[in-house]
């Protein structure tokens, strides 16, 4: 048994089935590894396995425009100051939802809806928060 598992994982041309699709009426398209009536067989080939997917077709151009180290340092630089000012005022904007949470729950305990969409309001702050340390992170 074993011996067939690894035959098969071993050679995944081996595993390729067939596979039908067929169109109805309304244009619900229906996918199928059995033969479906009205469906066509789609033939499909086996991937390679010396062609990683993430290399392009061709290469870069010779004149395509560079940057230069200096000019990216410069894009970096201001992008990580707008980033920080980013993340600043959304720190201000989170600790006001904060303020305005405990006010509305200290004050109107039973107005629910309120304290919904200010519990809202401070999640979305706190993944703004999180989302611009991590671009932030990223930056060299």
């Amino acid at each position: 048994m074993k011996f067939w598992i690894l035959l098969l994982c071993l050679s995944p041309s081996l595993v390729l089935a067939d596979i039908y699709k067929s169109v109805d009426a309304d244009g619900h398209v229906t996918y199928s590894s059995a033969p479906i009536k009205g469906g066509k067989r789609i033939v499909l080939s086996a991937p390679t396995q010396n062609t990683p997917n993430h290399v392009r077709a061709s290469a870069t151009p010779h004149d395509f425009p560079r940057v230069t180290d200096e000019a990216q340092k410069g894009r970096d630089g201001s992008r990580r100051k707008i980033l920080e000012d980013e993340l600043k005022a959304e720190v201000g904007l989170m600790e006001a939802a904060k303020q305005s949470l405990q006010v509305a729950e200290a004050h109107r305990p039973r107005d629910a809806e309120k304290i919904k969409g200010l519990t809202r309001q401070l999640d979305l702050h706190q993944g703004n928060i999180a989302a611009l340390k991590t671009e932030l992170s990223k930056l060299k």
